[in-house]
C-alpha cells in the first residue's frame, strides 16, 4: 500500500513514525506543509510541493493550497494519507476530498486549538466529519473527538509509547551518575524536566516551585534541557540560584537516558497534554514522577504508586510537592511501578501495530463523496 504521512513540519516523533513505517511492506511518502529541512529516514521518499512552498497564512492562501494538493494527489496516487494535527494536515487533506484520512491528533489540537474560536470549531469538525479513523494517543483525546460527534467505533487510542530498551533504568545509569558527579550533586535531590519552554508546558511554573522550594530544602537541584519562548523569564528566575541549577541546553535523544538517571524525580508541569512522550520516558526510566493534575496526566500517574500529582497552574502546590516528595522515604520506589507500567502500557514496538491496524480498518471504511476543496460551511 502507497502511504502518505503528511505533517506540519519535521519532529522527533515525525522520524519515530516514518522509521516504523520504513520497516513495513507499506511504500511511504513523507509531505510535510510548512518548509522545514528534514531529516528523513532512509526507505521514506520526501515529497515537495510542485511550484513551491503554499502560502497557508490565509484563506485565499489555504484555498490555493488544497488546489495545489489536489493536483498533487493525481499525480503521487498515495492509497492512504495518515495527517495531523487536526486543524492542519488532516484539514487539508479533508479539504481535498481524499479517502481513506486517517487523521492523527497530536493532543492540543483537540484539546487546546479546537476550542480557540469558532474558526477553529468549524475547522476541527470539517476534519472529524472527513475522517475515516482517528488515531488518538490517550482517552482524553478521544472524549474530545467525540465531543464533536465522531463515532467510537472508528478510532484507535494509541498511547505511542517509548523504547522500552532504550529508556530502562539501567541505560545511561553511568553517565547520569557521572553527571551528578561533575555538577557537585552526589547527595543532593535532584528534579529533572525537559519539557519546552513554551507557557503551555508550564516550565516557568517549575522555575518559580524550585526557587521557592529550595529555600526550603536546601538539597534540592534542578536539572533543566532544552529551550524555548519563556528562556528569558526562566533564567531571571533561576540565574541568581547559581550552581543549585545546571541548564544542559539542547540534548540528543540518544542521550537522555542519562538525563533521567541523574534526577531523583522528573517533573512534567503542563497546562495541558495527552499522552506526554517525555513523562513515559521517565515511567520507562524507572523515575518517581510529578505531574500536573490534569486529565492526560491522570491516565499514568497514580499518586502513591509511581508519583503524585499537584495543580495545574499552582506554583504554590508544586512547591510543596517537590518539598515532601524530597523527604518522603516512599518515593525511590515510585519508580518500580512506573516501569512495570511503561512495560505494560507504553511499548512503542507493541504500541504502533495498533496504528497499522488504524490503516486496515481505514481501507474498510467506504469512501464518503467529498468535493476538492469544499467550503467548511458545505
Amino acid at each position: 500500500m502507497r502511504v502518505l504521512y503528511f505533517t506540519e513540519r519535521d519532529t522527533p516523533h515525525d522520524r519515530r513514525f516514518l522509521t516504523a513505517l520504513a520497516g513495513t511492506a507499506h511504500q511511504v511518502f513523507a509531505l510535510r506543509q510548512f518548509e522545514c529541512q528534514p531529516q528523513t529516514p532512509a526507505g521514506v521518499t520526501e515529497l515537495r510541493w510542485p511550484a513551491g512552498q503554499p502560502d497557508w497564512s490565509g484563506w485565499a492562501g489555504w484555498q490555493a493550497g488544497v488546489g495545489r494538493f489536489v493536483k498533487y494527489l493525481a499525480e503521487t496516487r498515495p492509497d492512504l494519507i495518515h495527517a495531523g494535527p487536526v486543524q492542519g494536515p488532516a484539514l487539508v487533506t479533508a479539504l481535498a476530498g481524499f479517502h481513506p484520512l486517517v487523521t492523527m491528533s497530536w493532543g492540543s489540537d483537540l484539546l487546546l486549538t479546537a476550542q480557540r474560536s469558532p474558526w477553529m470549531r468549524a475547522a476541527t469538525r470539517c476534519t472529524l466529519d472527513r475522517t475515516d479513523v482517528f488515531l488518538g494517543d490517550c482517552q482524553t483525546v478521544a472524549e474530545a473527538a467525540a465531543s464533536f460527534g465522531f463515532p467510537r467505533g472508528r478510532m484507535v487510542l494509541f498511547p505511542w509509547g517509548v523504547d522500552l530498551a532504550h529508556f530502562s533504568p539501567e541505560s545511561g545509569r553511568e553517565a547520569g551518575l557521572a553527571l551528578r558527579s561533575a555538577l557537585g550533586w552526589e547527595d543532593q535531590f535532584v528534579i529533572f524536566c525537559s519539557r519546552t519552554w513554551a507557557p503551555l508546558y508550564g516550565v516557568s511554573d517549575l522555575a518559580q516551585a524550585f526557587a521557592e522550594a529550595v529555600q526550603l530544602d536546601p538539597r534540592l537541584r534542578l536539572l533543566l534541557v532544552g529551550s524555548g519562548p519563556q528562556a528569558e523569564l526562566i533564567h531571571q528566575i533561576l540565574d541568581p540560584l547559581g550552581g543549585k541549577v545546571h541548564f544542559a541546553g539542547r540534548v540528543a535523544q540518544a542521550d537522555l537516558p542519562a538525563f533521567y538517571q541523574a534526577a531523583d524525580l522528573y517533573v512534567s508541569p503542563s497546562h495541558s497534554d495527552g499522552s506526554s512522550i517525555s513523562l513515559l520516558e521517565a515511567l520507562a526510566c524507572g523515575r518517581p514522577v510529578l505531574a500536573s493534575d490534569i486529565p492526560g496526566n491522570r491516565e499514568w500517574v497514580e499518586p502513591g504508586v509511581n508519583g503524585h500529582t499537584f495543580r495545574a497552574g499552582s506554583v504554590a502546590d508544586l512547591r510543596d510537592s517537590l518539598v515532601a516528595l524530597a523527604d518522603s522515604p516512599e518515593t525511590p520506589s515510585y519508580g518500580i511501578a512506573g516501569r512495570s507500567l511503561a512495560e505494560a502500557r507504553a511499548n512503542w514496538q507493541d504500541n504502533f501495530q495498533k496504528c497499522l491496524a488504524a490503516y486496515r480498518l481505514a481501507g474498510d471504511s467506504p469512501a464518503r463523496s467529498v468535493l476538492p476543496g469544499q467550503s467548511l460551511g458545505e
